[in-house]
């Protein structure tokens, strides 16, 4: 199955990306979560063209879990999966 990674894929100077970012590092303190890699979704033209006008988009091992604001019922739901 492999190590589990949460992914980040957010735009600098986005207010919806950085309250995403807050709420899974909120989330964090109450609960273990899998490592968060961040990544700007400018910087890579394949996520440029998957993601470009959704962002913040939140990844878990490359899933899609939430776009926009945290959906913290289903990432719950697919770390109990997983």
């Amino acid at each position: 199955m492999g190590e589990l990674r949460l992914t980040l894929v957010q735009r600098h100077e986005c207010e919806l990306c950085e309250q995403m970012r807050q709420d899974l590092e909120r989330l964090a303190r109450r609960r273990a979560l899998p490592p968060l890699e961040l990544i700007d979704v400018d910087s890579d033209p394949t996520l440029l063209r998957r993601h470009g006008l959704e962002v913040p988009v939140l990844l878990l091992s490359g899933t899609v879990v939430c776009r926009h604001r945290l959906d913290e019922g289903e990432l719950e739901r697919l770390l109990r999966e997983r």
